[in-house]
């Protein structure tokens, strides 16, 4: 007679778990194949896009899908008003959104955690100042004040992303705040201050790393954000110029030829609302995947 011999189960990882809880949310995965498909167009859109996104062919103007009566295969999704590739402006027009959404994201993240730790950390002045400017910011539009930051700066890509990431910031403020004076509470920072840590070492080491997870949330959809906002001020003529290909701007080119060549409109504006989606739905995964209340 044999016995088997019973093992404990081997913990995960924190990967691991993380993971598990992740590809449990079936429309975050999807977002995430789909963000992960877009990103390797941006990476390689030399290579991935079959024709130039500058080059204009005379003969091809406003050239339907392939599929329809008149279209031609070397134009999958047709031309635009001046015989430009729109499958080509459509992947080189995704790099330029993620590197904005990039670098918008970044730049609100970092400066929106370091102004909502001081604020959550000091508290008193400091903190009514930095939050009353906040507030400021919120009771404003944030499209609207968008528009005027770059109106005064000038029409730019540059400018445009420096826009965006001004009126993005009080949301990672405002956040960073709150679980700065949530974990302020714990013993482990009252232990860390009573052994004589410094300031900078219990905001950055002891309180920053706990506060991690919901920051990671808003920031990716902080992205769709960005990519929204970007689109719009391209739509209005502050983002990126011409011939500079951008979704938003590719729209605001488009918009005369909306009734006769509908795909001119159709595809970029498609392409905006699948990369939102794909955010949005990933965020919501990350959200269930690294807030402790939500597992199971």
């Amino acid at each position: 007679m044999t016995t088997e011999t019973l093992q404990a189960p081997v913990p995960r990882t924190p990967l691991q778990e993380f993971w598990h809880y992740f590809k449990g949310n079936k429309g975050a995965v999807t977002g995430l194949v789909f963000i992960l498909i877009v990103c390797f167009m941006a990476l390689f859109a030399d290579i991935v896009a079959p024709h130039s996104p500058s080059d204009q062919a005379r003969d091809a103007l406003l050239l339907p899908p392939a599929w329809m009566d008149g279209g031609n295969w070397a134009y999958f999704l047709g031309t635009d008003d001046v015989g430009r590739d729109i499958l080509s402006r459509i992947i080189h027009g995704a790099r330029l959104s993620l590197s904005v959404g990039l670098v918008a994201v970044t730049a609100s993240l970092m400066i929106g955690i370091l102004m909502g730790l001081v604020a959550g950390y000091c508290k008193g002045v400091v903190d009514t100042i930095i939050m009353r400017v906040v507030d400021i910011m919120l009771a404003m539009p944030s499209l609207l004040l968008a528009i005027a930051i770059v109106a005064i700066l000038g029409p730019s890509i540059v400018n445009a992303a420096l826009a965006i990431s001004i009126v993005s910031l009080p949301h990672y403020v405002r956040l960073t705040r709150a679980a700065t004076m949530a974990e302020m509470s714990r013993d482990y920072v009252t232990s860390s201050r009573v052994i004589g840590a410094s300031p900078l070492r219990l905001m950055f080491v002891c309180i920053l790393p706990n506060c991690v997870a919901p920051l990671i949330v808003q920031a990716t959809l902080g992205f769709s954000t960005a990519i929204l906002d970007m689109a719009a001020l391209g739509f209005l003529g502050l983002g990126a110029q011409p011939p500079t290909p951008e979704w938003g701007s590719m729209l605001a080119d488009a918009l005369q030829f909306v009734q006769r060549a509908w795909w001119v409109v159709t595809f970029p504006g498609l392409m905006i609302l699948l990369t939102v989606l794909a955010f949005n739905l990933m965020g919501d995964g990350l959200r269930d995947a690294l807030d402790p209340k939500l597992k199971q």
